[in-house]
């Protein structure tokens, strides 16, 4: 069993590697814009809210 400051040195050295491995991959920024329209309900909500109707025969 390795030491606790040995592991902690290790787990360090992986996520810079890591860091430095994510930072050469090319990335694609894409526009978003600074204020989202407000989305207009479509009935969805009415449908979830209708209830359970039970009809014995």
């Amino acid at each position: 069993m390795l030491p606790p400051f040995i592991i902690e040195q290790i787990r360090r050295r992986e996520e810079a590697q890591r860091r430095n491995s994510d930072a050469k991959q090319p990335r694609l920024e894409l526009p978003v814009d600074a204020y989202r329209p407000v989305n207009e309900p479509d009935g969805a909500d009415e449908d979830r809210n209708r209830g359970v109707i039970i009809v014995d025969l």
